[in-house]
């Protein structure tokens, strides 16, 4: 069967030329014109291709190939369903947006020769795209450390820079970390039948312990790679150093592979989950939300607000994945589709914003060479076309409506207002708390954004050298563009988007929302609750009332415009300098939410002749329980290195006595 009669064939083409593509770049290794600019053009090519097949696919039946490559009696099991052909779509969509924009934003003597990065960054897609086309257990973890690996040298492209080493070795450890617990679930899955295939673990009959096993090992193993808290330690360090379009690729894309294999393993694999194990799922979601938004609206460093950020919105995915585990285990079927729903709709719309907001501090970092807040500011005038489209992702991942961020928030809230159908009164208690967190979350999401973009493109520079910023170069701009019609798209028809999700849904739980989704322009999730969401009806009544109001002032006013200075609240020597900072506009947040911070202050007194005002916020997580850890390693490294004497005698002696107490255990 040819690759265009086969999708499975077809998308494993596609991720094959990612690979050549990378490969190419080894050919003029120092070009940035040839490595740097054609071969990420033709990248976006086939990723765009490959959305267009998994999209076009995604209610196909599934299909499955065996490739003649792998171990012996285990060769590489692949396999296209709607689960997979979901992810790659999103893989797809997302990272054509990033190839473009990568295409125009490297440059000679970013740290790595640009034909080695088009290696690393291309290779790094494909493995993410074989990850959702694994079928069994021995596919995946190459493909997910194929991952891993390639992700690290991208962290790593400045390697001169010892901070950046620093993020890439954390990166790679807690990588390892979690690929251990993943490994091990796979152990279980597989029943002492010792065969890894996804197929042999779907028939596998586990005893509810040993699936709560499972299920916990998978957790742990995706959590990490999530980010969920406390596991998340590695993410606010990684996604700063990287480069622009590797941040837009781990946060936007990398983060959902986790989310793909909690549901392939939860959904699929087990097959019926206990309704408790989604408590667990929702108590890290909820605190991974609250606690990432927290800390997003404190940070000055505008990438690290972004990786905070990103632990919240994947808190809101892994809160869906609990409350859609809690109604699957109770039979709520339809429910469980809905929320289901709102999960793989905010991986969407995630991937589009988060990617579309880190490529343009991206923009911003090669135009002013800062990522400092408070060393920014009044860019929107020097950089329009980064502002404006910029502002499109704030406003989308701030949740408001008609963009797409609001969508799935909406839909997510939707199912927490059933929690009152849930046969367990515990549960019923427990449930509207968590949509009271999931709004806190997001009317915090909006703080953050107002902060994000109002210092970074508003108001006017605080540094004389801001004045030398340049707008992004024409494929730059052609990638923000691309995700910023996404999150517009995403958002205006959100009902033939969810026509495609319901497959997945039908998929993973046997039931979809059908037809409640309601007509073409009007999405009705839940009908019998006379819940509606109309964004088109929302978006011409916004647009009449903006079109009146200019019509009323032109009317009235006769179109007069007057301009004068803004107020100085009566001191007339107001410079850049006194406009509000990142730090103070995150000081209401650290007062109300103080015992979540770690915070050492530099205060001046009135006799400094050169004052200096200095607030450092640290993670409790990473001071209480990481440091400890790390310093227990080293010191057990310590004692174990003692066992080096350097002395081949020494060595025979170790040799020796490990065979007689090998012997004595035998016998």
């Amino acid at each position: 069967m040819g690759p265009l009669a086969s999708p499975l064939a077809a998308c494993l083409l596609l991720l094959a030329g990612w690979g050549a593509i990378g490969l190419a770049g080894l050919l003029r290794p120092r070009s940035v014109e040839f490595a740097g600019r054609i071969l990420f053009l033709v990248g976006a090519v086939c990723g765009l291709a490959l959305a267009i097949v998994a999209a076009a696919n995604i209610a196909a039946p599934p299909e499955q190939m065996v490739l003649p490559i792998g171990l012996p009696d285990l060769p590489f099991h692949l396999r296209l369903d709607p689960l997979s052909s979901a992810f790659l779509a999103l893989l797809g969509a997302a990272s054509t947006g990033s190839l473009i924009f990568a295409a125009g934003y490297f440059r000679q003597g970013e740290g790595t020769l640009p034909g080695l990065l088009c290696l690393q960054f291309h290779i790094f897609l494909a493995s993410m795209g074989l990850v959702l086309l694994a079928d069994d257990a021995y596919a995946f973890m190459v493909a997910w450390e194929t991952m891993a690996l390639s992700s690290y040298f991208l962290v790593a492209t400045r390697h001169q820079i010892p901070e950046i080493r620093r993020a890439g070795f954390l990166y790679l450890l807690m990588a390892h970390v979690g690929a251990i617990g993943i490994l091990l679930c796979f152990g279980v899955l597989q029943g002492g039948t010792w065969q890894f295939t996804f197929d042999a673990m779907r028939a596998a009959h586990l005893t509810p312990q040993w699936a709560t096993i499972a299920f916990l090992l998978a957790l742990f193993g995706f959590g990490t790679k999530a980010g969920l808290v406390p596991l998340h330690v590695w993410l606010p360090e990684a996604h700063p150093a990287a480069p622009s379009p590797v941040s837009a690729l781990m946060s936007g894309v990398m983060l959902k592979t986790a989310v793909y294999g909690a549901l392939r393993v939860t959904f699929d694999l087990l097959g019926a989950p206990q309704w408790w194990w989604g408590l667990v799922a929702l108590a890290l979601g909820l605190f991974s939300a609250f606690y990432g938004v927290l800390f997003a609206a404190v940070q000055t460093d505008m990438k690290r607000l972004l990786a905070w950020s990103s632990i919240e919105n994947i808190g809101l995915v892994f809160t869906a994945f609990g409350i859609t585990i809690v109604f699957h285990g109770v039979g709520l079927e339809t429910l469980a589709a809905l929320s289901l729903v709102a999960l793989l709709y905010h991986c969407v719309n995630h991937a589009f914003m988060k990617s579309l907001l880190f490529l343009g501090t991206g923009a911003v970092l090669h135009a002013t060479g800062e990522r400092n807040l408070g060393r920014l500011g009044g860019l929107i005038h020097r950089m329009p076309w980064v502002a404006w489209l910029t502002l499109v992702g704030a406003l989308a991942i701030a949740g408001l409506p008609p963009l797409n961020g609001f969508v799935s928030e909406w839909l997510l809230l939707q199912a927490f207002l059933f929690a009152d159908t849930v046969p367990r009164a515990f549960v019923n208690m427990l449930l509207p708390i968590g949509a009271a967190i999931v709004a806190l979350c997001a009317a915090l999401a909006g703080y953050v954004m107002v902060k994000f973009f109002g210092v970074i493109f508003l108001g006017q520079p605080r540094e004389a050298a801001l004045a030398q910023a340049h707008d992004a170069g024409r494929l730059e701009r052609i990638g923000l563009l691309w995700l910023a019609a996404g999150c517009v798209l995403l958002g205006l028809f959100p009902v033939q988007v969810i026509g495609q999700i319901n497959a997945v849904s039908g998929l993973l739980l046997g039931a979809d929302l059908g037809s409640a989704t309601g007509s073409w322009w009007l999405l009705a999730p839940a009908a019998s609750r006379q819940a509606t969401y109309g964004p088109l009806v929302l978006l011409l009544v916004g647009a009449a009332v903006i079109a009146l109001a200019a019509f009323a002032v032109r009317a009235v006013y006769h179109a007069r415009v007057r301009r004068g200075a803004a107020w100085d609240c009566g001191f007339a020597r107001l410079d850049a300098r006194m406009q509000d900072t990142a730090e103070g506009f995150g000081q209401p947040i650290r007062h109300v939410f103080q015992p979540f911070f770690l915070m050492s202050r530099e205060l001046p007194s009135p006799f400094d002749a050169a004052p200096t005002y200095r607030v450092l916020v640290v993670d409790r997580i990473w001071r209480f329980a990481y440091e400890p850890l790390g310093q227990i390693v080293r010191r057990s490294a310590d004692i174990v290195a003692r066992l080096q004497q350097g002395r081949i005698a020494t060595y025979l002696l170790y040799s020796f006595v490990t065979l007689i107490v090998l012997l004595a255990l035998v016998l």
